[in-house]
């Protein structure tokens, strides 16, 4: 190969919505660039997306909507409140359900790989597989998966670590039997103990798709584990899109609009949303510029000062726009901060809690759950972040991230010197 460089076997297998597929897309678009082999495993909603970018994917696992329960997505934090044990299983029973069928997948994916990476769902499961060839595993986490205390800064440190492994012992507690029964199929011991430690013991690299300035502290706390939680800044792809230049121009046309990006997970009333977003934005005098996502908004009247598209690169339209109001996933997230303007997360689910808390302790926006949203509030939260001092700050910030270039070529690095060693 050109430069000397020896060419190598990728697998990476993601399952999830884009933003949980788009990290691997972009290192192995990055590694392709450099001359090796990579195919992916997403699901199979996602494989034409995927191939659209000239990566070579297989079919992951059910289609999202199987997997995916919108209900309980956006009552877990409540469940979670009253009956976290039963809301935990009910959360990880599609893990076990699957769990098989995902490493059938896994198994002919990695057969000849030189190295096995993994998204958040089925990480197990993948740890096996890699443990079974004897290939190295890279596991990539948007947010901080592991015990820490930088979650909830409020609460004390130790019970906010004790409540991480706990929730890990109780999914290992959850999935352990099918977990076995997979490790028994693919000639491998018995296990005893949790997943992730298994992983730590076994040297696992476990990337930061992150930025480290996202979580003060952080770094320092997990130090002891060397380079083995290394933080490569947000892996995105930064796509554009047939809608980025009429969506530039449009907004050229006036005042920076407020973005509003709903998402991957259909809105529950697209009729609602378009009225809540309508009235605070009005109510400011703001224009409004709504990035459908996955939610169909099509045949709603619209008022003046708002604009409806579908998928846009947001790179490109964040930075010229006053604010960016999402549901506060990984990736979106990072789009928000790194163009420096200052963000309102209204989350329901999963991670979006969490980098809500984060956003208002960098003091670069504010968080509020989607479902105690009105109109009222809605005004009300903008009106605190459209201040100067948060478009300051939001701008400085900004400064401290990656690019999403530097953080693909970061996380290839890292995977090339897994398999060298």
């Amino acid at each position: 190969m050109p430069g000397g460089r020896i060419s190598m076997k990728f697998a990476l297998a993601s399952y999830g919505t884009r933003g949980d597929i788009e990290p691997s897309m972009s290192i192995g678009r990055e590694l392709q660039r450099r001359g090796h082999q990579v195919r992916l495993a997403v699901p199979p909603d996602l494989v034409d997306f995927v191939e659209a970018a000239d990566l070579a994917a297989v079919s992951y696992g059910p289609q999202l909507q199987e997997f995916m329960r919108e209900d309980l997505a956006r009552d877990l934090w409540t469940e979670i409140i009253h009956n976290p044990l039963g809301a935990l299983r009910e959360l990880w029973e599609p893990i076990a359900a699957h769990w098989n069928a995902a490493s059938a997948i896994l198994e002919e994916l990695a057969g000849d790989a030189d190295l096995l990476a993994t998204g958040l769902n089925f990480e197990q499961a993948a740890s096996n597989v890699a443990e079974h060839y004897n290939i190295p595993l890279i596991a990539l986490h948007h947010f901080p998966m592991r015990p820490n205390a930088q979650l909830a800064p409020s609460l004390p440190g130790p019970l906010v670590r004790a409540t991480s492994i706990a929730s890990e012992w109780l999914m290992w507690r959850t999935t352990r039997d099918v977990e076995n029964t997979q490790r028994h199929a693919l000639h491998l011991p018995t296990a005893n103990h949790r997943s992730p430690r298994r992983m730590t013991e076994r040297h696992t690299l476990e990337i930061q798709a992150y930025d480290a300035s996202c979580f003060p502290g952080l770094a320092t706390e997990w130090a002891h584990f060397g380079d083995r939680r290394p933080f490569t800044g947000a892996l995105t792809m930064e796509l554009d899109t047939d809608e980025d230049a009429g969506v530039e121009e449009w907004i050229e046309t006036g005042q920076p609009p407020v973005c509003f990006a709903t998402g991957s997970i259909a809105v529950v009333s697209p009729s609602d949303t378009i009225r809540l977003f309508a009235t605070a934005c009005e109510e400011l005098g703001q224009r409004a510029l709504i990035c459908a996502g996955g939610t169909d908004f099509n045949g709603i009247a619209l008022p003046n000062h708002v604009k409806v598209v579908g998928a846009v690169n947001y790179s490109r339209v964040f930075a010229k726009c006053r604010a960016v109001v999402h549901h506060g996933g990984a990736g979106t997230t990072a789009a928000s901060l790194r163009a420096g303007v200052p963000t309102l997360i209204l989350w329901s689910t999963s991670d979006q809690p969490y980098w809500g808390s984060q956003v208002k302790r960098l003091h670069v926006g504010t968080a509020r759950r989607a479902c105690k949203t009105t109109a009222k509030s809605l005004a009300a939260d903008l009106r605190k972040i459209l201040s100067p001092d948060y478009a300051s700050r939001a701008r400085e910030f900004a400064g401290r991230m990656s690019t999403p270039a530097q953080s693909s070529m970061r996380a290839a690095d890292l995977f090339e010197g897994e398999v060298l060693g």
